[in-house]
């Protein structure tokens, strides 16, 4: 059932509108919610969305409880192709929990977050920009750490990433509502306004099987793989120093060796190349750019040292 969680009108025949899809089993089980689309130029979550949805609905009498899917929170945002809210001019995920007497960002974002709160669990599902390609990750807050790392192997992905509190911003979905007692993982997968199926199957299956192990899933999913989890292990940031064009010289999701030649910068000016990207420590190449075009300071990977 399609439920409109908050509905605004706007200038020049505009119309702002959030709304859910609830899919309700039978019995009395846990309630899932899971969200996308806060950040307009992330539409990895579009297709969760709609195969998650699908999967329920083909096999209903397996559902025990409800699902509760939030596919487009800034939905002016998908639709303009913006990450942010146009006109507004912000990133909605800095405007939780928001603020029922605010501006329209801020009444829209607290009424998000009233329907969400009092789930057993929510997902937010975020992808990367359209510079970075995203191994399958969940990242976690430190703080809540013993509540969120039992669940997150099982959604299936390839790294859970947990956080210094002090690099966590308190104005983001997750963090609000895991503040409030609703849980919350946090997805990071793919790249910037771009669909990898094969990435939104799996994490799919993650969701049925993150709701199976609350009673709330009757039907069969594949083995989790067991993820790489980055608590202690130092992440390496690979940033240019000469701009100038990134070729990779390496595939996405590959263990590095210590010194290892990850990419190169070359200037199709002069036919040279500007500089050799190297990896300092050897581990879990779990970040790596997508577009080439990089200047001084852009981010060109992420290396998990001592990945096991």
């Amino acid at each position: 059932m399609v439920e409109t969680v908050y509905s605004a009108e706007l200038p020049v025949n505009e119309h702002l509108l959030v709304q859910k899809n609830r899919i309700c089993g039978h019995g009395n089980g846990p309630r899932m919610a899971v969200v996308t689309g806060i950040h307009g130029d992330e539409l990895e979550g579009q297709y969760v969305a709609f195969e998650l949805a699908r999967r329920l609905n083909d096999d209903l009498d397996l559902l025990h409880g409800t699902v509760d899917i939030y596919p487009a929170i800034n939905p002016l945002g998908i639709n303009t192709i913006q990450r942010g809210v146009p006109t507004f001019d912000i990133d909605l995920n800095r405007t939780f929990p928001g603020d029922p007497a605010g501006n329209l960002t801020q009444v829209a974002t607290a009424a998000v977050v009233d329907d969400i709160l009092g789930a057993d669990v929510c997902v937010d599902i975020h992808a990367s920009n359209i510079f970075l390609r995203e191994m399958p990750q969940v990242r976690i807050n430190e703080i809540t750490a013993d509540s969120l790392l039992p669940l997150a192997p099982l959604l299936g992905v390839d790294l859970v990433w947990v956080h210094a509190s002090a690099t966590v911003l308190q104005n983001t979905l997750a963090y609000s509502l895991n503040e409030r007692g609703t849980r919350c993982l946090v997805v990071e997968t793919g790249v910037g306004m771009r669909i990898t199926e094969s990435y939104g199957k799996r994490l799919v299956d993650g969701l049925l099987r993150l709701l199976g192990s609350l009673g709330g899933w009757d039907g069969s999913v594949p083995d989790a793989l067991r993820p790489t989890v980055a608590r202690d292990q130092r992440v390496e940031f690979l940033n240019a120093s000469e701009p100038g064009i990134f070729l990779p010289r390496v595939r996405h999701g590959s263990t590095l060796k210590r010194g290892q030649l990850v990419g190169v910068v070359c200037d199709p000016l002069t036919g040279t190349v500007r500089e050799d990207v190297i990896s300092e420590q050897g581990g879990l190449l779990f970040t790596l750019r997508e577009y080439p075009v990089v200047y001084p300071g852009s981010l060109m990977a992420r290396v998990l040292g001592g990945a096991r």
